[in-house]
């Protein structure tokens, strides 16, 4: 029984009526929304249109941080991590390079000593493109060792070179380990 104060229940159309429009509802928002801007997954292409698509990214990247401290603690490569060790032996007043090719952002860890005397160095990048972009890091003069770690601000290959001048031949045994795509003598 109705009375003035309290409306009619619907019936039982009405409430299978409201349901699909619901469920319709829902799909649309599922589809043009949702998908696209938490999956990257855009069937219709108004996800994108809209600018909810991310762009991919590997399982790693889509793992949630804990923090934001713990977010800035890891950094990811391209370059698969890798370990040389490299071995010049240098003529009195011979020179030469050793460098590494490298992504704008990779890193590595490295350790260069020499074996009967010292040596004149320069650590530096060079860009691939032929630009002439050149930027010297780090020179020293009379060294027999460096230890430290490089980030590369640029793409292109990033090194040292070496120069004997003394008058005995020595040894400069280099030891890198981190993320760069290959190293090689120059």
């Amino acid at each position: 029984m109705t009375t003035p104060e309290t409306p009619p229940l619907p019936t039982v159309p009405q409430l299978v009526r409201a349901i699909v429009i619901a469920l319709l509802a829902a799909t649309v928002i599922l589809l043009i929304a949702v998908l696209p801007a938490e999956y990257g997954i855009d069937p219709t292409g108004l996800g994108r249109r809209a600018g909810l698509v991310r762009p991919p990214q590997s399982a790693i990247d889509m793992a949630v941080p804990i923090s934001a401290a713990a977010a800035a603690t890891v950094t990811k490569y391209e370059a698969p991590f890798r370990t040389d060790e490299m071995t010049l032996t240098l003529k009195p007043g011979e020179g030469a390079e050793i460098k590494a090719t490298m992504k704008s952002g990779d890193s590595y860890v490295f350790s260069w000593t020499v074996e009967g005397g010292a040596v004149e160095f320069d650590m530096h990048g060079e860009k691939p493109d032929g630009t002439g972009g050149e930027a010297s890091y780090w020179k020293g003069e009379d060294a027999r060792s460096a230890h430290g770690t490089f980030h590369a601000p640029f793409d292109g290959r990033h090194g040292w070179f070496w120069q004997n001048l003394t008058w005995e031949p020595v040894t400069v045994t280099l030891r890198t380990s981190g993320f760069y795509t290959r190293i090689e003598k120059l």
